[in-house]
């Protein structure tokens, strides 16, 4: 932002070095961190060590950097652009005028509107792979913290310059789908899934299959069955999942739909069955592998391998001893088809619980050891399950879960709750559009501000909180911006420099506004979406702050102009922010 004033100072200090005689180095010039002022800091320890070589006198160098700062600080002056000037123990310091930073912050913003913060495109793609529920199952509330955490990630990404390919795969095969299909073959054939509710339906005939097989385990052997017929590819059972599968996938497109999730590309277990097996027999033949069937699995001794003698990645069970496929059969294949279908693919990102850790250890591992040099490039991003209150984990195959369309419907009328009470004078469908972008926000936003290795218990309070860490309170700091802009009555002011000096909720929102920029960059680079989620709840306190101790409206001018400017800014900020994180931003609450 004040890159030209830091070139001419860098090429003053350069032109004294020289005119003094002084080794001539590059300047590695920093941010200096903010404390109610914004400026750059650059040392000078690099100068007075080459200095000292180049003399060959022994030379105190922390002290001689000291003289320098201080003398460089003299020579320069206060340039233009900056309101101060220091040297201390080495380092010179350089504060921006306040008054010009802001002006030049909040320029930016409003002149680049949704663009603000989003960084130049970087020409490198990344596969972000996430959400992945079961068909044959139910959509709970335990799908969510990954279909969240993949969707903020992608959108980050996005933001930061990235080429995104936003990818799911859905469990489409597997003992829990032959379950369900013996079920529904033995005791509900024929049978359709109501229009609505389809996922619900879907997930009680899961339910219902595993207390049948619990109740007569004897049954264990018809189900099985089922299992060898589809690995045989037995027209009949292959149609009937084609069609069912289609059922659980038409209804998480419904839940996608409402939570504004997208997908550029589906892969399926079903698909990688062939091309995983064909991978382990090549295993087997290279003696990566190790074939212990009819009796045993298929394995690989990943530690063994490798020469380790500490236990670390353990045994890989790769292929079961009657020869079907597991979950690392076809995420074997599942590998290597993305980095065929994306030739120009860099990084491919699972996001998926911290309780497959390992197995993504020894999933990449195998991959390396085999040979195939892509495996570095895939990254697990491993996060923290969803709990009903008490702690009581999700588990589909009980039926103690919370259903998505149950959890959005309560949400929902606990928000129409709260915007009656604040908007009766709204209409109905206004109340009703209101209330479902709170809701949502409400939802999505504890899943997401937590650190991933922490579990989310959701609990209703916090999340509809209008004054507290909660997305409702972000919305509502987006709304108090237009209320304000709304009453001023006219064409939003020109680039205009603050009339006065600087009010300390003044210079604080300016700080938060000018962060979002860096702390995206951050927040790809780290893949972590909760510096997001932080940055645009400290965006709506900041404003907040400024709400009620910087009259805006009542103002004398210029600061009336300045700080309708200001209030354009934050809007703007707190909006993308809240579209980094897929949350609407309403236009009254």
């Amino acid at each position: 932002m004040f890159e030209a004033e830091q070139d001419r100072i860098d090429s003053q200090i350069q032109a004294w070095l020289k005119e003094k005689e002084l080794p001539i180095l590059p300047l590695q010039w920093n941010s200096v961190p903010f404390s109610g002022h914004w400026g750059i800091t650059t040392s000078f320890f690099q100068i007075a060590s080459a200095e000292a070589r180049q003399s060959g006198a022994k030379t105190n160098v922390p002290e001689r950097a000291g003289v320098l700062a201080a003398q460089i600080a003299e020579h320069l002056g206060v340039p233009s652009g900056f309101e101060k000037v220091e040297a201390v123990k080495g380092y010179l310091n350089l504060y921006y005028s306040s008054a010009e930073y802001t002006r030049r912050v909040v320029d930016t913003v409003i002149d680049q509107g949704d663009q603000y913060g989003r960084g130049a495109r970087k020409n490198v793609q990344v596969m972000v792979e996430f959400s992945h529920p079961n068909t044959h199952k139910a959509f709970h509330v335990g799908h969510l913290r990954s279909a969240f955490l993949g969707d903020v990630l992608a959108r980050i990404l996005d933001g930061a310059g990235y080429d995104v390919v936003r990818a799911n795969y859905p469990g489409d095969i597997g003992l829990h789908v032959i379950k369900w299909l013996w079920n529904y073959m033995a005791f509900h054939a024929g049978e359709k899934p109501p229009v609505e509710g389809k996922t619900r339906w879907m997930g009680s005939l899961y339910a219902e299959a595993n207390r049948r097989l619990e109740e007569n385990p004897d049954l264990d052997t018809e189900m099985r069955a089922v299992y060898t017929r589809w690995d045989q590819q037995d027209p009949e059972i292959v149609a009937l999942w084609n069609e069912t599968r289609q059922w659980s996938l038409d209804g998480f497109n419904e839940m996608y739909d409402l939570l504004d999730i997208r997908f550029d590309k589906y892969y399926f277990p079903s698909m990688a069955v062939l091309p995983g097996k064909e991978i382990v027999d090549d295993l087997i033949r290279r003696g990566i592998a190790e074939d212990g069937r009819p009796e045993n699995a298929v394995v690989v001794k990943i530690d063994e391998k490798l020469g380790l003698k500490n236990e670390k990645y353990r045994v890989m069970v790769i292929l079961r001893s009657d020869s079907t496929a597991l979950y690392a059969t076809e995420d074997l294949a599942l590998v290597q088809m993305k980095f065929n279908d994306y030739p120009k693919l860099e990084k491919s990102i699972y996001v998926v619980d911290v309780r497959q850790a390992l197995y993504f250890q020894q999933l990449f591992k195998t991959l390396e050891i085999a040979g195939f040099p892509k495996a570095v490039n895939c990254l697990h991003i491993p996060y923290e399950l969803v709990t009903l209150p008490g702690n009581v984990a999700m588990a589909s195959r009980e039926g103690t879960v919370v259903l998505l369309e149950d959890l959005v419907h309560e949400a929902v009328q606990r928000a129409l709750e709260i915007v009656k009470a604040k908007n009766p004078d709204l209409s109905p469908s206004e109340q009703e559009t209101i209330a479902k972008a709170v809701a949502l926000g409400a939802i999505r936003y504890p899943m997401i501000a937590r650190e991933t290795t922490k579990l989310v218990s959701f609990d209703w309070e916090a999340a509809l909180d209008f004054n507290g860490q909660a997305a409702p309170y972000i919305q509502y700091a987006y709304v108090r911006t237009g209320s304000i802009l709304r009453k001023s009555e006219g064409p939003g002011p020109g680039s205009i420099i603050p009339g006065s000096e600087l009010l300390p909720a003044e210079i604080e929102l300016v700080n938060c506004i000018s962060r979002l920029p860096r702390e995206l960059q951050n927040a790809a680079a780290e893949y972590r979406p909760l510096s997001i989620a932080a940055l645009a709840y400290d965006l709506a306190r900041a404003f907040n702050d400024f709400y009620n101790q910087c009259p805006v409206l009542q103002a004398p001018e210029p600061v009336r102009q300045s700080r309708l400017r200001l209030v354009m800014a934050a809007r703007q900020a707190i909006g993308n922010a809240l579209n980094l994180l897929g949350i609407q931003a309403p236009q009254a609450m």
